[in-house]
């Protein structure tokens, strides 16, 4: 492992527990998204250019509703299986994309987004309640290290 991967790695660990910290016994999940995007985009940026969090609409629960975010503005609504946070949301599985241009069924909410990873959140219950996205302008921006930090921080984000 290489110093790069382990600073990274270390200041996942250190933005993990300052989120934790600043959320303990907050019960609205709006101001622990606010949160998170908040830390992230702060911690990680310019690396990260838009970072934030697409809900379940409980009304339309196979479609996606924006969330609490940090950057330009975002799509309002994502279908279930629809781009890159649209798939993450129907498998419950986190998606690196090393080039959003490249990605047959992109959505390009800003054209200045060249890679994204998107991090399914759970609830308390294990049912997916949300799905974190970050997007950068530089390609091939994230890889497992950013998957490893920001699943940990969604694991924890609506469970302590």
């Amino acid at each position: 492992m290489n110093n790069m991967t382990t600073d990274k790695q270390d200041k996942y660990a250190s933005l993990h527990a300052e989120i934790m910290a600043v959320i303990a016994g907050e019960t609205s999940r709006t101001a622990r998204f606010a949160t998170a995007a908040c830390l992230l985009s702060e911690a990680f940026s310019p690396r990260f250019y838009w970072t934030g969090f697409y809900e379940v609409d409980p009304n339309k629960p196979d479609e996606l509703v924006i969330g609490p975010y940090q950057g330009t503005l975002g799509c309002l609504r994502i279908a279930f299986g629809r781009g890159v946070c649209g798939i993450s949301a129907k498998n419950e599985k986190t998606q690196i994309v090393a080039d959003v241009h490249a990605f047959a069924g992109h959505i390009a909410c800003d054209p200045a987004s060249r890679s994204e990873i998107v991090v399914p959140v759970h609830g308390q219950s294990g049912k997916l309640v949300a799905v974190l996205d970050i997007d950068s302008t530089q390609l091939n921006a994230f890889d497992r290290v950013d998957q490893d930090g920001l699943e940990q921080i969604c694991h924890d984000l609506l469970r302590v």
